[in-house]
């Protein structure tokens, strides 16, 4: 006898009970699937968008708030470094490269980060999409996501970057300008998924001016109204030109300060000897891996501690859902009475009920994995959104595995309810 028709009849009944159990079941599988696919994504992510930060050297202080903004952008007040130290790493024959990280300043809600052109190209890493790197003081590289066109004037606000939302411009921001200061557009850079897509870098030595701190650099103009870089760049526009180029060598005892230094180092042995020279001496060094290491073991041990809650969920679904289906398997005892005495054998009454159940949790699972991966999808949104950290999400072999499981253990469970019609009297059923 054919079991399938009977199936469709039995589910066809359920009209409501049917998608609460699927409903169920998925939102079983969808926790513990988003538990997982969001915490991978988070590594990969945070670790992708720290690849261009071989070595860390700041101030000694917290090196999780160094590379939160550092790397991440979310920039808090830093102790500085003395300027000394840029003088030391350009004589320095283990280091292949280095640029200084500074912050203070922010337009539309994006930070403007001062630092070297070398970094902004990510060392010939990466290209612009549009335009050039900037030459000269005056002149901006924007990220991806800054909603500036080429040409444009940028004038910088003091403010802190975060507080409103990217690409739009608040009160505060308004009334903190730096009047009659301003930096031209003249590159975009490709997207890199990493919160400086929303950045505008600047030459660190306008960051320091605008500040009234000079520029690091010999020919250093006192006060903050250097004709140099007001409103916008003058290349091109009959400005006369510096006498010292942006960028490496700068003068130590001109440098104010530098709350972040950014080092390429030549080799590996190079690093660890930087990181462990610079570890003393009033500076702190630090691969960014080291700090993300234990940042993810934190993240681990709160995403076991979900997993268990996640876990300790689906169990309790689980069994929620076999009482629920020994529960309607009782109101159709009277069906199967019926079947059993029109001639139909025990097994095929239990191959009916168990086929049934098994296929409402199997499609159950089906929907919590769809239902998982668009719960992963809207909380990585959410992220970038904020943080401008893009995050990849998927799901896994482990979130199959997952849900491959819980199917397997359903069905097993569903034996129970078809069990129990399996050995039902028909004479019993047929007076319930």
């Amino acid at each position: 006898m054919n079991p399938f028709p009977m199936v469709l009849a039995d589910l066809r009944a359920l009209r409501w009970t049917a998608p609460a159990i699927v409903l169920l079941v998925a939102l079983a599988i969808a926790t513990g699937v988003a538990i997982g696919a969001q915490e991978r994504a988070l590594r990969l992510g945070s670790a992708r968008a720290a690849d261009d930060f071989d070595l860390l050297i700041g101030a000694p202080g917290s090196q999780t708030q160094l590379l939160m903004s550092a790397t991440y952008l979310q920039a808090e007040a830093l102790p500085l470094v003395e300027g000394r130290l840029l003088q030391a790493l350009a004589q320095d024959q283990r280091v292949a490269d280095f640029a200084p990280i500074a912050f203070g300043d922010i337009s539309r809600g994006y930070p403007i980060v001062g630092t070297t052109a070398g970094f902004a190209g990510r060392w010939g890493r990466i290209a612009p999409t549009q335009g050039r790197l900037f030459e000269d003081e005056g002149e901006a590289v924007v990220g991806a996501d800054v909603n500036y066109r080429l040409g444009e004037t940028i004038t910088p606000s003091h403010g802190h970057a975060g507080d409103h939302h990217p690409g739009e411009e608040n009160e505060d921001e308004a009334g903190h300008r730096h009047e009659g200061h301003g930096f031209k557009v003249v590159g975009r850079l490709p997207k890199l998924g990493s919160p400086w897509d929303r950045a505008i870098l600047v030459p660190v030595e306008s960051v320091w001016e605008i500040h009234g701190l000079g520029n690091g650099h010999a020919s250093a103009e006192p006060g903050s109204d250097s004709p140099f870089w007001r409103a916008g760049s003058g290349r091109g526009e009959g400005r006369p030109a510096r006498e010292a180029g942006i960028g490496a060598p700068f003068d130590g005892k001109r440098v104010p300060g530098v709350p972040a230094i950014v080092v390429k180092p030549k080799s590996v042995a190079g690093a660890y000897a930087l990181r462990a020279q610079y570890r003393q001496g009033g500076t702190m060094a630090f691969f960014p891996a080291e700090i993300l290491v234990s940042l993810y073991g934190a993240l681990g041990d709160m995403r076991d501690i979900l997993v268990v809650a996640s876990a300790t969920n689906t169990v309790l679904i689980l069994a929620s859902v076999i009482l629920l289906l020994i529960a309607v398997n009782g109101l159709r005892r009277r069906r199967y009475a019926t079947l059993r005495a029109l001639g139909a054998p025990r097994s095929y009454v239990l191959l009916v009920t168990w086929l049934g159940m098994a296929a409402l949790i199997a499609v159950g699972c089906v929907a919590g994995l769809v239902l998982g991966v668009a719960a992963t999808r809207a909380v990585s949104g959410i992220v970038a959104a904020r943080t401008g950290l893009e995050l990849s999400p998927g799901i896994g072999p482990g979130e199959f595995a997952q849900a491959a499981l819980l199917c397997l253990i359903g069905s097993i469970l569903a034996l129970c309810p078809a069990i129990i019609s399996y050995r039902s009297p028909v004479m019993t059923g047929l007076r319930s």
